[in-house]
């Protein structure tokens, strides 16, 4: 859009116009572009993490069910060697493309301490869901029959028992996240190492209470796909509440050899407490 700014007599008595060109248009546009967060690296992100959530779904589910189907060959140290080694696989596989959440509570927690914007989170859990519905329904189509088992998450005792115990390896796992992928002290290229051997773990020990889902759409998926949805609410809660306390309580014992004001002032997780108080 150009604008005539005014006239100016030359030597010769000519007039020449002076015209002041504007952007008005092409920077309304291009504000309109950067505020709008679908974007082809943002699709990109999205895609990795339906590809990385079906591969886990479906390796760590398959493992369940060929247990099941083949009496317990596998057994419950197979079982958590699998789901570690999945998790440890695609971290390192599409981890510097999305972030390798895989898992809505993660992603949930991420966003309470501004690690992760709010705007993004229904996108990717519904990528996640999307990804476990379609691995479990997969796995449904190549195990049919008598050889349909469930592969989803059960509590073995009481309700409150498998809430507990999901809080708390949820809360754990969150917390090594935290440490391993968002502490610039910490050594990157291990971040996939940790998180799958917390995975192991926790499954080793919670799988045969719990199911160990700690992972609303490891949960979600199977439940869909068989229309069994007993005891669903443990695994969607009691994740995420785990997810997002391991968070914050890494980010309070998080070091720093700043004092308190300075720490308020630079962007940490307190910073939000000062907006809010100030407005």
């Amino acid at each position: 859009m150009a604008e005539i700014s005014g006239s100016v007599t030359n030597g010769n008595g000519n007039h020449e116009v002076t015209l002041n060109i504007k952007d008005v248009d092409i920077t309304n546009e291009t504000n309109q572009v950067s505020s709008c967060f679908i974007t082809v690296p943002f699709i990109q992100k999205v895609i990795a993490e339906v590809l990385g959530t079906y591969f886990l779904i479906f390796a760590g589910c398959a493992a369940v069910v060929v247990n099941l189907d083949k009496d317990k060959v596998v057994g419950m140290p197979g079982i958590s060697i699998v789901w570690g080694l999945v998790v440890m696989v695609m971290v390192y596989s599409v981890g510097h493309i999305s972030g390798a959440h895989f898992n809505p509570a993660v992603t949930i927690a991420f966003a309470t301490c501004k690690r992760f914007p709010w705007k993004q989170v229904p996108a990717y859990v519904s990528a996640q869901v999307f990804g476990s519905t379609l691995a479990s329904g997969t796995l449904r189509l190549i195990f049919n029959g008598k050889q349909d088992h469930f592969a989803g998450t059960l509590p073995a005792g009481s309700d409150m028992q498998s809430f507990v115990l999901e809080f708390i390896i949820t809360f754990y796992l969150m917390f090594v996240i935290s440490g391993v992928a968002t502490d610039n002290r910490a050594i990157g290229e291990l971040a996939g190492l940790a998180v799958g051997a917390t995975v192991l773990l926790n499954v080793m020990f919670a799988g045969p209470i719990s199911g160990a889902s700690m992972n609303p759409a490891r949960s979600l998926g199977p439940a869909i796909v068989s229309n069994h949805y007993k005891g669903i609410w443990i695994y969607i809660l009691a994740p995420i509440s785990g997810a997002i306390a391991g968070a914050w309580v890494y980010n309070i014992i998080r070091f720093t050899n700043k004092p308190l004001r300075e720490i308020t002032k630079s962007g940490s997780f307190l910073k939000s407490f000062s907006r809010g108080g100030s407005s």
